[in-house]
């Protein structure tokens, strides 16, 4: 069995004002993780992505590709406590 994880990434590049929010969120919820997406006043998108390791990786990898418009440059990335966020849903928060 596939142990949970949490990974928080900020996703740069044209991120922002092409649905890439929406499209993470349905993502997510495909992928049946937990955590939250948001924009960031320096124009990047901010995500943690929390549940079995390998929903998770598979995540990111097509958050380098994210949504048609969008134009992904850069994803940094650091794991993070997965334990409050496990069992909580997967959402948009308003920009930070």
């Amino acid at each position: 069995m596939p142990r949970d994880c949490a990974v928080r990434v900020r996703i740069s590049g044209r991120v922002q004002g092409v649905w890439y929010r929406a499209w993470t969120e349905n993502r997510a919820r495909d992928h049946c993780l937990d955590g939250w997406v948001r924009n960031c006043s320096d124009g990047t998108v901010e995500a943690v992505f929390a549940g079995p390791e390998p929903q998770v990786e598979r995540m990111i990898e097509r958050c380098h590709e994210g949504p048609p418009t969008a134009s992904v440059d850069h994803i940094e990335r650091e794991s993070v406590d997965a334990g409050p966020l496990i069992g909580q849903g997967f959402r948009k928060l308003p920009t930070y």
